[in-house]
């Protein structure tokens, strides 16, 4: 989780010197090198065939559109609130698995969804004094947080078959893959950009991406995917601060209120009902 919170400072560090799209290129094939030598190291080869389907899959959305979608997001807004409307994750996380998995739709899903979905539109509202552009850095940051909740889906199922290693490493050259349009804005971008800016995109790729990313499959392998989205409610939080020590940025009052309500609308459609407890048995109230 602090890999991945360190993720959205380094995304807006770069922003102003890589595209979105040569940016995402960029990580991933940073990230592709970093595994596939864990791989070779490992010995682990090729995953099973029955895994491929969920790791092309959550290659392409989660690899692939989710890195692209969160770097143009984090063109237009900062850091912080960029984390708190991906963290919409882990509801819409529910939401697939009820239409995707047959897990139903029980009430507190659907009342945790409405409050998240005020949430952002109180994010939506306070960015709007910033102009359109801000509004679309909103929508692309939820369109993030749905290819986030597709990828983790469509990857549990691959877990069964593959190894967290096989998994994250062949989703990443997937995405890598996917993401190869933009090669010739990377070449440019890398040319044009600082070489610390270089080194950052690096980072991204070794260890937000390669290490994060395997940890956190290896994690989801062993639990279900609704419990692993509950553990990132925490990164908003240090987002939040590494953003305040690192680029001096804070989300406004409103903005954190909004995201605050976003959080707790997760919280809500991820809680379980307390069971009751067993009545007495009638003998124990006799005199």
């Amino acid at each position: 989780m602090v890999l991945w919170a360190s993720a959205f400072v380094g995304i807006r560090a770069a922003a102003p010197h890589f595209a979105p799209g040569s940016l995402a290129l960029g990580r991933l094939l940073a990230g592709a090198v970093t595994l596939l030598i864990f791989l070779l190291i490992s010995r682990q080869g090729l995953p099973p065939r029955a895994a491929w389907p969920g790791i092309a899959v959550s290659g392409v959305v989660w690899f692939g559109g989710y890195m692209v979608a969160l770097n143009w997001g984090e063109e237009l807004v900062d850091a912080g609130t960029a984390a708190m409307l991906v963290n919409v994750g882990p509801a819409i996380m529910a939401l697939l698995a009820g239409w995707l998995l047959h897990e139903g739709f029980p009430p507190r899903l659907l009342a945790g969804i409405a409050v998240s979905f005020a949430g952002t539109v109180i994010v939506g509202f306070s960015m709007s004094g910033g102009g359109g552009s801000s509004v679309l850095g909103v929508v692309l940051c939820l369109v993030a947080a749905v290819t986030y909740a597709a990828g983790v889906v469509a990857q549990k199922p691959a877990l069964k078959h593959a190894s967290a290693l096989q998994a994250t490493t062949f989703g990443c050259v997937i995405g890598a893959v996917a993401c190869l349009p933009f090669a010739g804005q990377l070449v440019a971008d890398v040319r044009a950009a600082p070489v610390s800016i270089t080194l950052n995109v690096v980072y991204l790729g070794v260890f937000p991406t390669a290490i994060a990313f395997t940890t956190w499959a290896y994690a989801l392998a062993r639990t279900t995917a609704g419990k692993m989205g509950s553990t990132t409610y925490a990164v908003p939080a240090v987002v939040v601060l590494m953003s305040w020590l690192l680029l001096a940025e804070v989300p406004g009052w409103l903005t954190l209120a909004g995201g605050a309500l976003c959080l707790a609308g997760v919280a809500v459609s991820r809680s379980r009902p307390t069971p009751a407890r067993d009545a007495e048995p009638a003998e124990a109230t006799r005199g």
